[in-house]
């Protein structure tokens, strides 16, 4: 299996972009309030994470790299569309399922379920747009 790094790198620098606009300026106050997090202890914590969320979304875009490959080869078609797929199905089969099964157990806000599995789904169709136009 060949990975395609023109549609990888891209894709993981746009992963991040995502992060920063959904999590550090458009939903972060209502993230703080739905997880009780406050700015200081966020602020704290945002070096490590960062790491975090930037080998996580290399890990994603890898993945969604040969996803794209192999459903591209199996449907014979190199289009964006593969890609979008494989995003869609990705976040559905992993994601979000797996956020809701903790989420429920952990007895978070259903609020928060859906801020994050929306979240999830924007970063997966973002990376996985990059990675088919590529």
């Amino acid at each position: 299996m060949k990975i395609d790094w023109l549609g990888t790198v891209p894709a993981i620098v746009v992963g991040m972009a995502v992060a920063g606009v959904w999590y550090g300026k458009v939903f972060l106050a209502l993230w703080w309030r739905l997880t009780g997090i406050t700015p200081a202890e966020s602020k704290s914590a945002s070096r490590r994470n960062m790491i975090q969320l930037l080998i996580a979304n290399g890990v994603t875009a890898v993945g969604l790299t040969v996803g794209d490959g192999i459903a591209s080869a199996a449907l014979d078609d190199d289009s964006v569309w593969p890609a979008l797929l494989v995003g869609g199905v990705a976040w559905l089969a992993f994601s979000a399922t797996t956020l809701l099964q903790h989420n429920a157990f952990e007895l978070k806000p259903a609020r928060l379920t859906v801020l994050n599995c929306a979240y999830q789904l924007v970063l997966f169709l973002s990376m996985a747009l990059v990675i088919g136009l590529l």
